[in-house]
């Protein structure tokens, strides 16, 4: 981030500076432990901390200023919200940076792939400023904004949505010169009733793009393909058709390969086929930044997984897979997750151990009903239910195949960890998969650093 004057700052969000007006900041954090000396520190009230009590702990870490909703003992600017005051303050800091240099904004969204694909672009592009994680939300886009400088030249955005209107808030905040649309699936499904509404949540990206921007859609999703009547100038990509497609679609161990017209086969690292509409948008993107094509793919193709428990594939010691993709869930990636594992798990037994997917509303019970059908049509080898959210999954698996020890259920994660002690053996691959608010990952993360 380049320095800001304290003064700049409280009027980019309408505040009441009560600090010296020389203050000067140089960054921008809501959690004192990443404080370096010189931040703005904004303090956000949760269900659990005030950030107002850690103001002295923020400064003791070294934060010049503070963005407070209610007066504390410290330099700071008064505002009535601090979540709407770090959007303003990126919207105003974005707008400077677009005078002072050449920057592309890019914005993604879906109902899956988000991360992964940003952590593509963030490969592809060495220059890129992307979120840490999956700082998707009126909080986390802001951050990422205010990381950049005036020598970012791609500013690589995620843009996720739990309820209508979401996503036209963020490209208020962030105006794009390239909007990418991954997938609708049902993922928050419960914040919009339908698909229909989800899909025209998605939508609305179109909708933030700066005068001559680009829309980059995936061919292969009916509802993503259908938006592109909604910007002028649109790319596709996909497996089935689209201006970038993959040719000779082909998995091996849960590595899938293909082919781009005019350039070699080449092998993603990525576990899971798909995989393959990520690695498409982040190709389809370099391009449309100015890579060349055979530069970008032989990047793709050496680009690794970055954020953490999503699809990480780790070889135990004692011969143990874990295949960690406990971030986040849906029916869709789900589905998705149990495929690869059955793929990786070629010659060994498959064991897929599965969480609540979380905000789906009225559905739910099917969604998670349909895990267990698949898990029986996959014939995978032991399907391990943790939750009472998740348990129609296990009623589902043995209702369609009878099972006995093929399915099991359990009440908390450590009745689950007993479970794979007892049944686990050289040569499993196990996948560990649920929403993020489950809690399963801490058991992913128990099961990675056992074999370590």
């Amino acid at each position: 981030m380049r320095p800001l004057a304290a003064q700049w700052v409280a009027n980019a969000v309408g505040g009441e500076l009560v600090a010296p007006v020389d203050i000067t900041v140089t960054s921008v954090e809501k959690d004192t432990r990443e404080i370096a000396p010189g931040a703005l520190y904004a303090a956000f009230i949760g269900e659990r901390v005030d950030g107002h009590d850690l103001v002295p702990d923020a400064l003791e870490a070294g934060a010049a200023l503070c963005l407070v909703s209610q007066p504390v003992d410290a330099p700071h600017i008064l505002v009535d919200d601090v979540a709407v005051a770090l959007g303003a303050l990126a919207q105003a800091y974005l707008a400077v940076l677009r005078t002072e240099g050449e920057i592309t904004v890019i914005g993604i969204t879906g109902s899956n792939g988000k991360t992964t694909t940003k952590d593509l672009l963030a490969q592809l592009l060495p220059d890129a400023v992307a979120p840490v994680g999956s700082y998707n939300n009126e909080i986390g886009l802001p951050l990422t904004v205010l990381r950049a400088d005036s020598s970012t030249r791609h500013l690589v955005l995620e843009m996720g949505a739990s309820a209508p209107g979401d996503i036209a808030y963020l490209t208020r905040i962030a105006p794009l010169d390239i909007a990418v649309v991954l997938t609708v699936g049902t993922a928050h499904l419960g914040g919009y009733g339908s698909p229909e509404a989800l899909a025209e949540e998605k939508a609305s990206l179109l909708g933030g793009l700066a005068p001559g921007g680009t829309a980059i859609l995936n061919a292969d999703d009916p509802r993503v393909a259908a938006m592109s009547g909604r910007a002028d100038a649109v790319l596709t990509f996909g497996v089935t058709g689209g201006d970038t497609r993959a040719l000779g679609l082909r998995t091996d161990r849960g590595r899938a390969s293909f082919e781009l017209e005019g350039l070699g086969r080449r092998t993603l690292s990525l576990v899971g086929e798909h995989h393959v509409t990520n690695a498409l948008a982040a190709y389809s993107v370099a391009l449309q930044c100015g890579l060349e094509p055979a530069s970008a793919w032989d990047a793709l193709a050496a680009a690794r997984p970055l954020s953490a428990h999503r699809m990480a594939l780790t070889e135990r010691a004692d011969g143990i897979r874990i295949l960690d993709d406990s971030y986040n869930a849906s029916p869709e990636s789900m589905r998705a997750a149990l495929r690869a594992l059955k793929d990786v798990a070629q010659g060994g037994r498959s064991i897929a151990v599965v969480g609540e997917m979380l905000e789906m509303g009225d559905a739910s019970l099917a969604g998670h009903e349909e895990i267990g059908l698949d898990a029986v049509r996959l014939r995978l080898d032991l399907l391990l239910v943790v939750g009472e959210g998740a348990r129609p999954a296990y009623v589902a698996a043995v209702r369609e195949g009878s099972w006995g020890d093929e399915a099991a259920y359990v009440d908390t994660i450590g009745e689950a960890r007993e479970v794979l002690e007892a049944r686990a053996a050289p040569g499993d691959t196990i996948l560990i998969k649920a929403s993020h608010g489950s809690g399963l990952w801490k058991l992913a993360d128990d099961l990675v650093g056992d074999g370590a």
